[in-house]
């Protein structure tokens, strides 16, 4: 337990203050982090090519969303374990989280062949270019 003391600002004694922190019960907990997607970007002349690490998720709870040449990948995290002995739960853990991710592209992409694959904790973004849209000249009357 911790004491409680008023405090005096004339009576500090910082010696004593390290002394006491030293003898206090060491606590280590570890705690995780908290869910993160890391990126690789790849471009050829056609397409970009994303490949983003998302362990732990399950295919049905990641979800990507393109907007032009915004894409947003976002994804839920469920992690649950139990530790049992002699047939009584000595401990449960759940952990729980959401990673997202954002990035603006160069040029537009085409929604309608974008293509997607997650195996094995990677996720794999197969992203075609918009064809640039012709340019058209105006006459001016």
């Amino acid at each position: 337990m911790s004491e409680m003391r008023l405090f005096d600002p004339f009576t500090i004694d910082p010696i004593e203050d390290v002394v006491r922190s030293m003898m206090r019960p060491w606590r280590y907990e570890t705690t995780e982090a908290p869910p993160r997607i890391r990126l690789d970007l790849a471009e050829t002349d056609g397409a970009y090519t994303v490949r983003a690490e998302i362990p732990g998720a399950r295919k049905e709870n990641i979800d990507v969303r393109i907007e032009g040449n915004l894409v947003t990948i976002s994804a839920e995290m469920k992690k649950e374990w139990e530790e049992k002995k002699d047939g009584r739960v000595l401990r449960s853990e759940r952990h729980y989280g959401q990673a997202s991710r954002s990035f603006t592209l160069a040029t537009a992409v085409d929604e309608t062949k974008a293509d997607a694959k997650y195996e094995n904790g990677i996720l794999e973004l197969t992203l075609p270019k918009k064809s640039a849209a012709a340019t058209r000249r105006l006459a001016v009357h």
